[in-house]
């Protein structure tokens, strides 16, 4: 788990900030930022940027390498202290809470502004930028050399999917974004992997989340990441979330990308409950009917 970085928020003082946008500004062109650079990038002194590097460095917030010359890039926690200075500034928060969720992608936390809301770091590429780059549509044809950038667009890319389907599809409410972090409303439930329905529920479960693909669909975009990990389940129905590998409907693999949706979350339920699903069910059928906005039951599509 990456460390909780607002712990140290009170500590920083605005120079401090300087000194981590100027080596996030350096970042946009190389890994490790010289360290000749950073004065012009952050505005400082070079005496004052040697000041603010042991500062952030003490703090674990930018980290320093030897190479041809001595270069600093940020840490996680330096670019999450970025984005929530932001957000304070915004007035979008006021106080940090207790996890929500830690995953391989992101990192959601409570957060305090007029109600309870939720943070979502997103951490893509910054374990396997690589692997992220090369399968990340969003990213294969630019060769840059940072996780930062990986990051951010996987944020954009959510955010702007939850501003289009809110509130016609039951997504998360979309509150502030920036850099790779997001505010949203929290939602209720559990979410459908530790779910455990009775027997009645259960297509009924399925046709709610077959049906918010439709709406999903008709408003323009496909999940491309379905499965029982991103979708909750609670007294209100169903609530569709994690959506930074989305694409729009004109998307040339957009179809296929459905059907792989589809597919998913019904092999979910026919291997999880077996006796309350249809053997076998039409697939093809199934997401030309989400996409058509015609699907009305899971049962129309047995085989």
């Amino acid at each position: 788990m990456v460390r909780n970085v607002a712990g140290v928020m009170a500590e920083l003082e605005p120079e401090d900030f300087y000194l981590l946008s100027g080596v996030e500004q350096g970042m946009r062109f190389s890994e490790w930022v010289n360290r000749e650079k950073l004065p012009k990038n952050s505005g400082l002194t070079a005496e004052e940027v040697d000041y603010r590097i042991d500062r952030c460095m003490t703090r674990e917030l930018v980290e320093r390498k030897t190479i041809q010359y001595v270069g600093y890039k940020l840490t996680v926690e330096g670019y999450d202290a970025l984005a929530l200075r932001t957000f304070a500034q915004r007035d979008t928060i006021q106080g940090f809470g207790a996890p929500l969720g830690v995953g391989k992608e992101s990192d959601v936390f409570e957060v305090q502004s007029f109600k309870p809301l939720a943070l979502k770091f997103h951490r893509e590429g910054y374990t396997n930028f690589r692997e992220v780059r090369r399968e990340r549509d969003y990213t294969s044809e630019n060769h840059h050399v940072s996780w930062l950038y990986t990051a951010r667009k996987a944020a954009e890319r959510e955010y702007e999917a939850l501003e289009t389907l809110f509130p016609e599809v039951s997504v998360p409410r979309p509150v502030d974004h920036n850099r790779h972090a997001i505010i949203m409303a929290k939602f209720d439930g559990v979410e459908l992997a530790k779910a455990k329905l009775e027997s009645e529920q259960v297509t009924g479960v399925l046709d709610l989340i077959l049906s918010e693909m439709a709406d999903a669909y008709a408003a323009g975009y496909v999940h491309a990441d379905m499965s029982e990990y991103n979708v909750a389940v609670g007294e209100r129905g169903v609530t569709v979330f994690d959506w930074p590998q989305a694409v729009p409907t004109d998307h040339d693999n957009a179809r296929e990308l459905l059907a792989r949706d589809a597919k998913n979350i019904v092999g979910y339920f026919r291997r999880k409950y077996p006796g309350e699903m249809p053997d076998e069910v039409d697939i093809d059928a199934l997401s030309d009917a989400i996409a058509g906005n015609e699907f009305e039951s899971v049962d129309e599509f047995a085989v």
